[in-house]
This record gives structure tokens, sequence and C-alpha cells, in this order.
């Protein structure tokens, strides 16, 4: 994709047309597009476990995992947002053409350093507009922490964490669950967890 000058905007068709030729990935928000940068291999680790052992579960069900490589569009009240999640599980039928998602379920983004304030911050409370979201995990790659946040049948949504290894997080909402020493097989942690 051509960037083009900071301070210009660009449409989301242009955003969309970039994308498919672009050898890098960039996020949309509101006409400025942002370059993403690598993760690290504890990161990228944390992420396809989640994404491996959530499609294992999800085998035979109506619910489909999707990586890094899929776009979720966020339409908000001032802009339009698209974001690349680390992972996220859509349910129902889907278009192998499609371009982006309207409709997850799960959104999973596990920390680095660069993206920690996005994470927690600006994303989160695009994603929780979301209306057809039941869960956002997001996962500390460093040490056992998992923060949830589940939609709760009055609206709104609640808090969990999980911090132990041997903890285990319900998905009811996909009919599976995610334990954290799936997400952390493979991945050195400090000493203690």
């Amino acid at each position: 994709m051509a960037l083009k000058a900071a301070d210009e905007i660009i449409s989301i068709e242009e955003y969309l047309e970039g994308e498919l030729v672009s050898e890098i990935k960039h996020e949309y928000l509101g006409g400025t597009v942002h370059a993403m940068s690598g993760g690290r291999l504890r990161h990228n680790k944390a992420s396809f476990n989640a994404a491996h052992h959530l499609e294992n579960s999800l085998n035979g069900k109506p619910c489909n995992v999707f990586n890094s490589e899929n776009k979720i569009r966020v339409v908000l009240p001032t802009d339009t947002r698209f974001y690349y999640p680390d992972a996220m599980v859509a349910c129902g039928p889907t278009d192998d053409e499609a371009l982006f998602f309207d409709d997850p379920v799960v959104i999973i983004e596990v920390l680095s350093p660069s993206t920690f304030r996005n994470d927690i911050g600006e994303k989160r409370d695009a994603y929780l507009t979301i209306p057809s979201l039941k869960v956002y995990l997001v996962i500390d790659p460093a040490k056992p922490l998992v923060k949830a946040d589940r939609r709760k049948d009055r609206g709104g949504f609640a808090n969990e964490v999980y911090q132990d290894l041997a903890d285990v997080i319900p998905l009811p909402e996909i009919e599976s669950e995610l334990a954290l020493a799936d997400i952390y097989a493979g991945i050195s942690l400090p000493e203690g967890e």
C-alpha cells in the first residue's frame, strides 16, 4: 500500500484495496492507516497456541477460528475502524471472499510493549461496541495472565482475571474452554510461574 501523508485521509475502499496488495498489514482508524509491526516469539507462540487449541475444540461445531491475517470492521458513531486481532472466533456461515468480519463472538489480543495501550484502551473500547462480541481476551505473553471482558445477560461486560497455569477459561458462548497451560505451552515463564 502506498502510504499517503500522515494528515491525508483515505477512503475505506482505498484502504481495503491497498491491503490486498500490501506486503505489510495496516490498521485503519477513521481514514488514517497505521502500519503493524511484527511480534516477538513469545507473542506469536501465545497467539498460535490459543488459536490452535480453540480450533481443535471447535472441530465439527458452527464456529471457526481465524488468525491475525483477518480483519474486523468496527463501525462507531464517529468513524469506521479495521483491526487485525491476534485471533478471533466467528460463528455461522462465512464468505470465503470476505475482506473482513463484522460479527466476531470471541476476540483475542496478545499484549506486546508497542501495542499494550491500544489493546487495553482504544481497541478494547471499540471491540466492546460490537453487538455479536461475547468475550474479549487479552493475554500477557510474559507471565500467566489473561484478562477477559465477558458480556453480561443484562448488558455491559464483566471483568475476569485468570493467572494460574491451572486455570481454565470457560467459553460456553462457543461451547469450548481455553486452559492457560495450553496458551503458555512452550513459552519460558519467570521462575515460580
